[in-house]
């Protein structure tokens, strides 16, 4: 979405962000590749676990920094599921905010954005004066893939990479996990189908058909 308003002119640049290890520098040469201007890499250490309001600490140091006036990010993280970066951010940036975005249209004069998303009763539209912050769903819009040409032209576009250290953030534990249990029962029997009939047969003892 954001290479989208940096091809109609709306954006003067666009800069990705992320934090992590090393290995996260590939995902941001991906987005050089893509077409984005420029990335920030904050480098932390493999073993530190950075927590939502860590994430929007961080981001938060940073957007103030590049003076940015819309942060497009995803709607929430695949491995904790915790749904709260974009929120906290807004907080610490008293941004406009609007969550799990499927529809997105900048004004013409670009003070302010409207959105929309999906709700239980139907689509919602809202308009968010800018600067703002939105979360946004996967109905979005269809990633882009990298050519062979952008992938060589990413390696020579600016790649910045800051030491979290640096930033002055106090990266301590705000939330402990307790225990994690797995869910349903533990007894769970599997048997290997070889044919449809066989299938329909077992399926057919259990009660289900």
């Amino acid at each position: 979405e954001a290479l989208t308003l940096k091809e109609s002119g709306a954006a003067s640049e666009t800069i990705a962000v992320s934090i992590g290890t090393d290995k996260t520098v590939d995902t941001l040469r991906t987005a050089l590749a893509m077409g984005v201007d420029r990335a920030i890499f904050i480098k932390t250490e493999s073993e530190l676990d950075l927590q939502p309001l860590h994430i929007g600490k961080i981001l938060a140091n940073i957007i103030k920094r590049e003076e940015a006036e819309l942060i497009i990010m995803g709607k929430q993280a695949v491995d904790n599921d915790n749904n709260q970066t974009g929120q906290i951010l807004s907080g610490l940036l008293d941004y406009s905010l609007g969550t799990f975005i499927s529809k997105f249209d900048l004004s013409s004069d670009a003070s302010s954005v409207e959105v929309s998303r999906e709700i239980d009763s139907g689509i919602e539209t809202r308009k968010l004066n800018l600067p703002a912050i939105v979360t946004v769903d996967l109905r979005l819009n269809e990633p882009r893939y990298a050519s062979l040409p952008n992938i060589m032209k990413a390696r020579s576009k600016p790649l910045e990479t800051i030491e979290l250290d640096s930033l002055g953030i106090d990266t301590s534990p705000r939330i402990k996990v307790i225990s994690v249990v797995e869910s349903g029962t533990k007894d769970r029997a599997s048997k290997q189908i070889n044919s449809a009939e066989e299938l329909f047969s077992e399926l057919n003892q259990m009660g289900v058909l």
